[in-house]
């Protein structure tokens, strides 16, 4: 595992979140969550390495960042959520 995803319901908590991960020097990519990631279908991620997650996770907690479900992708392209 080297990526994981941070996923959200809405493109303005993610635009948010992925301000305050950069300015703290993590890196982190926003796209569409993938369909089968999500229950309702609809929604955005934040793509951090495995390394920065814990990090990225912490930060958006402290600035009150709510965000959905968090999976790590696997070499074989399947997800595993965590529990963070």
């Amino acid at each position: 595992m080297k990526d994981c995803l941070i996923t959200f319901r809405s493109i303005t908590p993610v635009q948010r979140a992925e301000g305050l991960l950069r300015r703290a020097g993590i890196s982190c990519g926003l796209q569409r969550t993938p369909k089968w990631m999500e229950e309702k279908g609809c929604g955005y991620s934040l793509r951090v390495s495995v390394g920065q997650l814990q990090n990225a996770v912490e930060i958006l907690r402290a600035q009150q960042v709510s965000f959905r479900k968090v999976y790590c992708l696997r070499d074989n392209g399947s997800a595993e959520e965590m529990s963070i």
